[in-house]
């Protein structure tokens, strides 16, 4: 099966790939370090609106 490097958009195969769904080690750790580097982001609540949220609830 054939599958694009969510990285640098090359075709590569997905069975006896050790790397998949990238191409290469070099890849894999390319996109590691955007998450280490917060370029990719969950979205998600703010911490404060997440404390404000349950404080509220355990009020009621």
């Amino acid at each position: 099966m054939q599958v694009t490097c969510p990285v640098c958009k090359k075709k590569t195969t997905w069975e006896e790939n050790p790397w998949r769904p990238f191409c290469s080690e070099r890849c894999k750790l390319i996109d590691l370090g955007k998450w280490a580097s917060e370029e990719y982001k969950v979205p998600g609540e703010e911490a404060e609106e997440k404390e404000e949220k349950e404080k509220k609830e355990t009020d009621n």
